[in-house]
């Protein structure tokens, strides 16, 4: 059985979306961050960041949300998630699961950082005037660029690196960060309509209520 490690609007919304897109029962794990559960001995044993997601598979843990899909992605090949590796699709696959890590998510961390996450006396608020409105805008540029016309990243056929994708553009709404690319607002809206994120969500919403 697979055990997820997370909380609900997390990262960790990535790794239930996953498991619902493959049709795999999932044990979850809440690791309740308001309550201070990720800095917990329990969940520290897990993982030592004291960050979701995190999954265990038997005695293999795996932590970071990109890795975590992959590995999954690669476990269920009949799937159809993840192209087989050494392909030009998978080296695609590669390259823009690491542009949202990096490129994507990065100045929207950094801004959910020296807003809120960090402690006060670590907050950078300079830093918002660069990361807001310029670094991410300089990203969906070239997501913008990357995807052209195509239902999805790698074409017609839904994958993981969809799964970060979309729900990194979700938090950058949620930030209210302006997305004004036609086909960006297109594609976001295709992935979140998918039923897998709603049952996700509906799974998460009941875990963090003691359903």
């Amino acid at each position: 059985m697979i055990t997820i490690f997370g909380y609900p609007n997390s990262r960790a919304t990535r790794i239930t979306w996953m498991l619902e897109e493959l049709g795999q029962p999932y044990d979850y794990f809440l690791v309740d961050l308001l309550k201070g559960d990720g800095k917990s001995p329990e969940f520290l044993s897990v993982n030592p960041g004291g960050k979701v997601p995190a999954i265990k598979i038997d005695d293999l843990i795996i932590t970071e949300s990109a890795a975590i899909i992959s590995y999954l992605a690669d476990s269920f090949p009949e799937t159809g998630l993840i192209p087989p590796v050494a392909t030009p699709a998978r080296a695609r696959y590669e390259q823009w699961s690491h542009f949202t890590m990096c490129e994507l998510e990065q100045p929207l961390w950094n801004m959910g950082k020296h807003s809120f996450a960090l402690p006060e006396d670590k907050r950078v608020p300079a830093l918002l005037e660069v990361t807001a409105p310029w670094e991410f805008q300089q990203a969906l540029k070239l997501f913008s660029k990357g995807l052209e016309d195509r239902d999805y990243m790698l074409g017609d056929t839904f994958s993981g690196v969809d799964i970060l994708l979309a729900h990194t553009l979700v938090w950058a709404m949620k930030f209210k960060q302006p997305v004004e690319h036609k086909n960006l607002l297109d594609y976001v809206e295709r992935c979140t309509q998918r039923p897998a994120l709603k049952r996700a969500i509906a799974r998460e919403d009941a875990e963090s209520k003691g359903a």
